[in-house]
């Protein structure tokens, strides 16, 4: 399936095509555009649209588009839970959880612009692993090891 975004991601549309992958579609192809092409591209190649205004995978509320996926696929990963609060931390303005991690995710996903990387295809390719690593973290919260993860 095809999947359409705003071009030049960041936190969250670097967060949501790696939830897309590895919970809702694993053959998932992603397409960045420019923002007044995305419904274009969207009706034109079939995609889901994602992370821009007037869609259903958007902000909606407060909440970000990483929360707006979990909830339309009923994802209940406790760990996806955890991870979402760090998500919408790092990508709106308004903290609902006040995670501390988040100012963290928001500087890594700062320094990938930075990198010199040729497309946003290649910071997704460069930046998964980041929330690999982040979930993992997440996973042994859930568990009950002793991180720093706040439980609101």
């Amino acid at each position: 399936m095809k999947w359409v975004t705003r071009e030049h991601v960041k936190v969250d549309r670097v967060a949501c095509p790696w939830l897309i992958r590895k919970f809702v579609d694993a053959k998932a192809e992603f397409l960045f555009v420019p923002t007044d092409k995305v419904m274009e591209v969207a009706k034109k190649d079939g995609a889901i649209p994602f992370d821009v205004p007037g869609v259903e995978l958007g902000h909606h509320e407060g909440r970000c588009s990483f929360e707006a996926i979990i909830r339309k696929y009923e994802l209940k990963d406790a760990a996806l839970g955890v991870l979402a609060r760090i998500v919408h931390g790092a990508d709106v303005s308004e903290d609902l959880y006040n995670q501390p991690e988040a100012a963290g995710l928001k500087a890594i996903a700062e320094g990938f612009r930075y990198l010199g990387l040729r497309d946003d295809h290649e910071i997704l390719a460069n930046e998964f692993i980041v929330y690999d690593a982040l979930y993992a973290y997440c996973q042994q919260h859930v568990k009950g090891s002793r991180t720093r993860v706040s439980s609101e």
